[in-house]
């Protein structure tokens, strides 16, 4: 018989299920899972869905900073002395997501090397995904901006099968998070349907072929 400190620690297992000081919660489209300004206290991890990551600035403008999938962490900071929500969290699908208080997080990780690792793992692909998207502002045209965010919610290079139908975004959230108007992203999205790099009869399909606008802009 196998002792319990000899049981291999299955991390997707862990994320997967509710348990001690994590519970499974359910969101409707547009729900807000936190706001700018809330308590941070838990960490969440999404099993099913999506969520926009965005922020206001003191006269109401809001960017929208990430827009995040199954497999995704987010609220990550309080694990680090975040006492506040730097931006607010709203599922755009019909979302599953695993909330884990602060407490738990901070000794799953030290207790368990494979969940610290895949966590760690996750941090270092945000971050250097956080650093391409600046480099990406500073210095793509709006047109190859708006293509490789489109490539990043149908999840192209994170996974071995990206998901082709991408949940359904407004024109104005994608202007958001592009950095450019409304207008500019409905002319790119005609021209992206015309080309035959996205279609959108209901849902919105992307393309292995936007890849091309990105690669050879």
């Amino acid at each position: 018989m196998i002792s319990k400190s000899h049981r291999t620690f299955d991390p997707q297992a862990f994320l997967d299920s509710a348990g001690v000081a994590r519970r499974v919660a359910e969101f409707r489209r547009k729900e807000s899972i936190f706001s700018q300004g809330d308590g941070a206290e838990t960490v969440i991890y999404i099993q099913k869905g999506g969520v926009k990551l965005s922020v206001v600035n003191g006269v109401g403008k809001e960017a929208v900073v990430a827009m995040l999938g199954p497999g995704d962490f987010l609220g990550e900071g309080c694990i680090t002395g975040q006492k506040v929500r730097m931006g607010t969290a709203t599922a755009i699908t019909p979302t599953t997501a695993l909330v884990i208080d602060k407490g738990e997080m901070v000794r799953m990780l030290h207790k368990e090397h494979a969940l610290s690792d895949r966590f760690i793992a996750y941090m270092l692909a945000r971050n250097i995904q956080v650093e391409e998207d600046l480099i990406d502002q500073l210095f793509n045209s709006s047109e190859m901006r708006l293509a490789r965010t489109l490539l990043l919610l149908a999840r192209y290079g994170q996974q071995d099968h990206p998901q082709r139908v991408v949940p359904k975004v407004s024109q104005d959230t994608l202007a958001k998070m592009v950095g450019t108007t409304r207008s500019r992203v409905n002319f790119f999205m005609n021209k992206f349907k015309k080309l035959g790099f996205i279609e959108d009869n209901g849902k919105l399909i992307v393309n292995r072929s936007l890849l091309t606008v990105v690669l050879h802009d």
